[in-house]
């Protein structure tokens, strides 16, 4: 493995499986949205992390390659990431051609929950995340179009793509199987 990608939306808990997994086996993991955060403090252009996608588009998409040319003097590392991230401006692709073609991951790995678990997961960090509402069918409809971007960088790069369901109180099961898709 050089670069793999673990993506997720906001509740999914790919973050949290992830944690689960470095317990199992030695993965070096970089928190994408961590690399651009620093970037855009850097630049005095946010405060707080969810600030990020309400930027207008040209900025996030420099950022988004500035943080991809950092990220990609590393080796055998594991891309902490979301595969879309919803704007105020629609879907901005997370992992766009140009970001690709730098990271250049073999392997992206999609962590996905029923709606129901993720309305609890974010609940439970709202006094440390400032997220905006999002229904049940717009994670339906969020987790469908990580599917389709994952499934469309696997093609552009030549990755490929693994779904794994983060159960509630399953998440062993959930870091076994990312450590096997990692080999």
């Amino acid at each position: 493995m050089s670069i793999a990608i673990i993506a997720g939306i906001p509740g999914a808990g790919k973050t949290t499986v992830m944690n689960e997994a470095i317990k199992r086996k030695n993965i070096k993991v970089i928190n994408y949205g961590d690399v651009i955060f620093e970037i855009a403090k850097e630049k005095k252009l946010v405060n707080h992390r969810d600030e990020l996608r309400k930027l207008p588009f040209d900025i996030q998409r420099n950022m988004q390659i500035e943080a991809a040319k950092k990220i990609a003097k590393n080796e055998n590392v594991i891309v902490d990431t979301h595969c879309t991230v919803k704007t105020p401006y629609g879907y901005l692709p997370g992992l766009p051609y140009d970001v690709l073609n730098i990271l250049k991951p073999d392997r992206i790995i999609l962590v996905e929950a029923n709606p129901e678990e993720i309305v609890a997961r974010r609940s439970k960090d709202v006094d440390i995340r400032m997220r905006d509402e999002e229904s049940k069918e717009e994670m339906e409809e969020h987790q469908l179009m990580n599917r389709i971007a994952a499934m469309s960088y696997a093609t552009i790069i030549g990755a490929t793509v693994k779904i794994i369901k983060n159960r509630q109180g399953k998440i062993e099961k959930a870091a076994e199987e990312i450590i096997k898709a990692l080999e």
